[in-house]
């Protein structure tokens, strides 16, 4: 993997920015409700972002996602958007995405072994766990182990398989996509 990342210093850079933030876009709202927090694609849009076009600009790429959701677009879970969605019970997920982008791109930039990819959007993801789970606590007047109960296990094994979709595809994409993204 090249690990040249994206700038934003060029047109180009800005209209791939763009593009991967329409794909969380289009990803974020597609959920399944199984309880307080859904299952969504988000997580995987992400990741793919940051694999492909880089920790800086895929964390851009979330940002743009974020303040559209903000503004009242309905891009987040289950087509819904605007303040109240962020600074309700799950917002703190959908805010902590941003880190868990960095923090994948980080590692994913760093390494080129697979498995150390998948650790590093691995270490992203506890980061959002984290803080959304303390964030929904405080919202929903839960304990923590309620909250992690809720919010945390029922959603491990759906993660897995995203991170390992993300990294496996986000490899070939970004082959793919080399001319392009270069």
């Amino acid at each position: 993997m090249n690990t040249k990342t994206l700038s934003l210093s060029s047109a180009k850079n800005i209209a791939i920015i763009g593009v991967m933030a329409a794909i969380i876009c289009i990803c974020g709202p597609l959920s399944v409700p199984i309880g307080v927090i859904p299952v969504s694609l988000t997580p995987l849009a992400v990741f793919l972002t940051v694999y492909i076009i880089g920790k800086n600009s895929g964390t851009i790429a979330y940002i743009v996602y974020l303040l559209i959701g903000l503004v009242g677009l309905p891009v987040f879970s289950g087509f819904t958007g605007g303040p109240g969605k962020l600074l309700g019970p799950t917002g703190g997920y959908i805010i902590a995405f941003i880190l868990m982008a960095y923090i994948a791109g980080i590692l994913i930039e760093k390494f080129h072994n697979v498995i150390v990819q998948m650790l590093g959007c691995l270490a992203g993801l506890i980061t959002a766990y984290i803080i959304g789970t303390i964030w929904l606590a405080v919202q929903a007047s839960m304990t923590i182990p309620a909250a992690i109960a809720v919010a945390v296990l029922p959603f491990i094994p759906f993660d897995i398989i995203k991170i390992v979709i993300a990294v496996l595809l986000g490899k070939e994409i970004r082959k793919k996509l080399s001319v392009i993204l270069a």
